[in-house]
């Protein structure tokens, strides 16, 4: 019986890259709370061909239990759409999200939306956002499912955890 002992250095370098990709250093989890408690859908679910073919990215989606929206994850707010509906936020790690409330929501022109929060502001997981009233958007015969998308990421691997949740909880984790 022969005994082969094979030592690995901690760090080789070829060409500026680790051998191998052994080494390579992971990628680091991202989880992505529900914006509001209610039941996750797949993107693909979603009744609107923008949002379920992907054209704005890859995502999900909540049908609310409520109208109270927060952030998903920790960053800073980007931007905030002029009629309220939507709003980007771009994440300490750099993932950056759209939430869009509702769909074809934009010709309320900000009516049943209350902003909580200021473009620039940094916000936490948790975190209100802004308000809906769910019953304006029902007799407006608005869809008021609440996407999560993350635009012009096309490498995102996104794992959706979907289900009813009573409260916010870990919608996604994102590779």
């Amino acid at each position: 019986m022969h005994l082969i002992v094979l030592l690995i250095p901690q760090k080789v370098r070829l060409g500026g890259n680790k051998m191998f990709g052994v080494f390579k250093k992971k990628k680091a989890k991202t989880k992505v709370l529900t914006p509001v408690a209610g039941e996750v859908i797949k993107i693909e679910a979603v009744a609107d061909p923008v949002f379920n073919q992907k054209m704005m990215g890859e995502g999900f989606a909540v049908k609310p239990a409520n109208g109270k929206i927060s952030s998903p994850i920790k960053g800073q707010i980007k931007a905030i759409f002029p009629t309220k509906h939507a709003l980007t936020i771009e994440g300490e790690n750099g993932l950056n999200l759209l939430i869009h409330v509702g769909l074809d929501t934009v010709d309320l022109n900000g009516k049943g939306f209350d902003i909580s929060i200021a473009e620039g502001q940094r916000v936490s997981a948790g975190d209100t956002l802004l308000s809906v009233d769910l019953e304006v958007l029902k007799s407006n015969d608005k869809d008021n499912s609440v996407i999560v998308v993350f635009p012009e990421q096309p490498d995102l691997e996104l794992f959706i955890n979907e289900g009813v949740f009573e409260k916010v909880a870990v919608a996604a984790v994102v590779n």
